[in-house]
């Protein structure tokens, strides 16, 4: 749960009950918090009531798509001036896989099945790691 005051550091959607697992088990020996919606409606909705410092995002999912997401989040933060960094996640590690989630406007790129230390490379690289947020604090 994320104290009054302090920002959730990630969000991940994603609608695979083993992927929500592998996530959980990977994330929370990171010491970030995290928050897990199972579609890009409710990734939409959590991503401006609980303002992530990042998103973890799949591309396929039920009721909206990760780049459906994504795109509706990027035309809202474009009306606020702000931007989170969002990871695409998709188990389609095709050629073209990258650039259809950039082009919806997400900022890098995570192909599954997950890999702990890939995951950790993303978090660090978008959050700055955890030696970072003690400096600041």
């Amino acid at each position: 749960p994320v104290g009054e005051g302090r920002r959730l550091d990630i969000l991940v959607a994603e609608d695979n009950e083993v992927n929500q697992l592998v996530f959980t088990q990977i994330l929370g020996e990171t010491g970030y918090s995290f928050e897990i919606v199972g579609n890009g409606r409710k990734a939409l909705e959590a991503c401006f009531r609980l303002k992530p410092r990042m998103i973890l995002m799949d591309v396929s999912m039920p009721e909206m798509n990760g780049l459906e997401a994504t795109g509706e989040i990027r035309r809202q933060e474009e009306a606020q001036g702000t931007h989170v960094p969002i990871v695409g996640v998709t188990a389609h590690a095709l050629k073209g896989d990258r650039e259809r989630c950039i082009e919806a406007g997400m900022d890098d790129y995570l192909p599954k099945p997950i890999s702990p230390k890939a995951l950790a490379e993303k978090v660090e690289r978008w959050l700055g790691g955890k030696a970072h947020a003690q400096r600041r604090a």
